[in-house]
This record gives C-alpha cells, structure tokens and sequence, in this order.
C-alpha cells in the first residue's frame, strides 16, 4: 500500500515540477503575431481590426483538441470582458485566437454565444508555429505587457487566482 503511495506522491510532484518549469519558461517571453491575421465578428464577416496599442492585452489562444464549446465558455468570457473594461477604467484587449478543425462549429458556438468580439481563425495555426504553445490548456492563456511578453500566465475563466491576479494588476 505505501509504494502505490509513494508512486502516486512522485507522479504528483512531477506534474508541480512541470507547471513550474512552464511558468517559468513562459515569464517575459515576448509573444511573436503572424504577420497576416484576419479578424472575424462571428467566424465570418471579416473586419479591420488591429490589435491596438496598451499597457496590457490578454491572449486566449484555443487550439483544436477536445471539446472547443467546453473550453471557450463564452458568456463568462463576455462577463470577464465587462468587469475588465469597468474595473481598469479602460478597454484592455482580449485577443480571441482559434485554430479550428472544424470552422463552422466555430461559427455556430459564437453565433449561439452572442459573441460579437473579434476572434482569428487561425486556419493555418500561424501563432502557435510562431509561439509553441503547450498543448495544456491552462497554460494557452496570457495577460501580455505592451511589448507582448507575457507577465501571467492561466485562464481566468477556469482559475479563479487568475482572474483576481489580472483584475487586480490592472
């Protein structure tokens, strides 16, 4: 009984070595954007948008693997979104960008969701060749500084130290 303890111990504590390793490797590591982006209200009509010019700026970056409609939970990112904007007594950029195996499900969860941000299909997974993100989705998300390198890294949607640590640093 205790070596089925102790192997479940080490396997704990290797998966802690390697979200620190991470974070580590991650903090003020300058985010690189694909030189041609295009933006979409809905997954479809393309709109000019550049990413704008401030302090902060949060990257959400959703990769294809698994449930997207699970990991994106629109309305509380809308409701994130809000309380930003109202608590920095500024617009702070979220930056939406998918890479899609499937473009019209895409589509059809932010018609269903009222998400009317702008959002990258990342159809050729530009940021991600540039960036090499994990494929963990905890660490798919960063609250960037003004020259794009990250400061924090963690959804603020799934983790709730994450989100008090962004709305209070901003």
């Amino acid at each position: 009984m205790s070596s089925i303890f102790l192997a479940f111990f080490a396997c704990q504590e290797s998966k802690k070595d390697k979200i620190i390793r991470l974070v580590k490797e991650w903090q003020g590591k300058e985010i690189v954007f694909p030189a041609n982006m295009t933006f979409t209200i809905y997954g479809k009509d393309t709109i000019d948008y550049k990413i704008p010019q401030s302090d902060y700026k949060i990257l959400v970056y959703v990769d294809s693997i698994g449930c997207t409609s699970c990991k994106l939970q629109l309305p509380k990112w809308k409701e994130f979104i809000c309380k930003l904007d109202s608590s920095a007594n500024k617009e702070i950029p979220v930056l939406f960008f998918f890479q899609p195996k499937d473009k019209k499900e895409i589509q059809f969860i932010l018609k269903r969701d009222k998400f009317n941000y702008p959002v990258c299909l990342d159809t050729e997974n530009g940021l991600d060749r540039e960036n090499h993100f994990s494929s963990l989705q905890t660490f798919q998300t960063f609250l960037l500084d003004k020259e794009n390198r990250v400061v924090a890294i963690g959804n603020p949607i799934h983790n709730t130290g994450v989100k008090s640590f962004t709305l209070n640093r901003l």
